[in-house]
């Protein structure tokens, strides 16, 4: 129960501070600052939560990491489904919070959604954005598997080292999908927005976990050894 808790905690927060920094600055590429202070709450939240939550659950507040996880040996398949459920609800709480701050006070929502994902940085195009979800999550799930791995060497930089590569993809696809690459952090604010958000969340739940089953079989291929040959 523990781990869920922390689970639920990690998600909570990463929603909170991640999508209200979006909805508070606004995610546009013409307003550069805004669009870079997004990505780097994303990340640095990301940070936080691996020192706080990380030694109780692995910090994984990410359906699609712990998908990966699961596929490389490290959760059974009931702790997946119970880390799942509890990162969801982490997000839909984060989100009614978000809803009853942005309703009650006068600051507006700059995404529109509650920092819902969308697919009009791709021109609407579910193909496109799918594609850039299962890339940019490959390449998160990857360092994470690679940065934890037993065989790495990286100590108490781990935390780092994967918040920063969360503000990476983020700088790169916020312009493009809003960056899920993690379909709790969607599923929360699209269930708020409601209309296309909804819609289209599909595209954000399914990229991100074809990312990280892709990423998971890339890590088990270097850790088998074959490339020592």
């Amino acid at each position: 129960m523990k781990k869920l808790v922390a689970e639920f905690i990690g998600t909570f927060t990463l929603v909170l501070l991640g999508c209200g920094t979006a909805m508070l600055v606004g995610p546009s590429i013409e307003n550069g600052s805004g669009y870079l202070l997004t990505a780097l709450a994303f990340g640095l939240t990301i940070v936080g939560m691996a020192y706080c939550v990380g030694n109780v659950s692995g910090c994984h507040i990410n359906p699609a990491v712990s998908l990966a996880v699961l596929m490389t040996g490290g959760l059974k398949v009931k702790e997946f489904v119970g880390y799942v459920i509890a990162q969801c609800l982490g997000a839909i709480a984060a989100t009614g919070i978000l809803k009853a701050i942005f309703s009650s006070g006068n600051v507006i929502d700059k995404t529109g959604g509650y920092g819902s994902n969308g697919l009009t940085g791709v021109n609407n195009n579910s193909f496109a954005g799918l594609i850039v979800e299962i890339l940019l999550t490959c390449i998160f799930v990857l360092v994470i598997l690679g940065v934890t791995s037993a065989k790495a060497n990286h100590g108490s930089f781990a935390g780092v080292v994967i918040g920063f590569t969360l503000v990476l993809v983020h700088i790169l696809g916020i312009g493009l999908t809003g960056t899920s690459v993690n379909p709790a952090r969607s599923f929360g604010p699209a269930l708020f927005a409601g209309g296309d958000a909804l819609a289209d969340l599909w595209v954000f739940i399914v990229g991100p976990f074809i990312g990280a089953a892709v990423a998971a079989c890339i890590h088990k291929y270097f850790e088998s050894g074959k490339l020592e040959k």
